[in-house]
């Protein structure tokens, strides 16, 4: 069976305007430009998995449930828009969290890369083949750990400070840009 190209993104910052822990559906709020550069990956035959750290439900902010509803409403607004996310993959753990079965150093929070060679063996995914496209240090650390191409997204709504971060191959406004240079 053929391996898989897939584009992993990141969630806040990357799809959706990143909200501090953002804990309710109604806080939610895509990025310029988010929609159309999914759809443009899905037409050239990318797999689409969210790949997003979560230390609010270890840190007591929100549950598992709430960001369940979250994320069925992101994929409600995209699937109106007549796209389909591949999967979702999230890290709840955070070793400074206050909930007990979540505060562990785990295997999973980016920049380590559990969740995409999860996700890769689940997807049959070819990583070498395959983009994480984040906002930050962890996901391009996280991309690169898995051998992927990584693509900083560098806007007005994150990244402040000029300083290049590690390990990216290339910057990038928004996920319309980044799917121009790939599809």
């Amino acid at each position: 069976m053929n391996r898989k190209k897939a584009v992993f993104l990141d969630r806040d910052g990357t799809i959706v305007v990143h909200e501090p822990y953002l804990s309710s559906p109604d806080q939610l709020k895509l990025l310029p430009n988010a929609i159309e550069g999914i759809r443009l990956f899905k037409e050239s035959g990318y797999l689409v998995i969210v790949i997003t750290n979560q230390s609010g439900i270890a840190r007591g902010f929100f549950d598992e449930e709430r960001l369940t509803l979250i994320h069925k409403k992101l994929m409600s607004i995209l699937k109106d828009e007549g796209i389909e996310i591949d999967d979702i993959y999230y890290c709840p753990h955070h070793a400074e969290g206050i909930v007990e079965p979540y505060k562990v150093d785990c295997d999973c929070r980016k920049p380590k890369p559990k969740m995409l060679l999860n996700a890769a063996k689940q997807h049959n995914i070819d990583l070498t083949q395959s983009l994480m496209i984040g906002d930050s240090e962890v996901d391009m650390l996280a991309g690169k750990n898995a051998g992927c191409t990584c693509v900083l997204i560098k806007n007005d709504c994150n990244n402040t400070s000029i300083a290049p971060i590690v390990d990216t191959d290339y910057v990038v406004k928004d996920l319309l840009e980044a799917a121009k240079i790939f599809t």
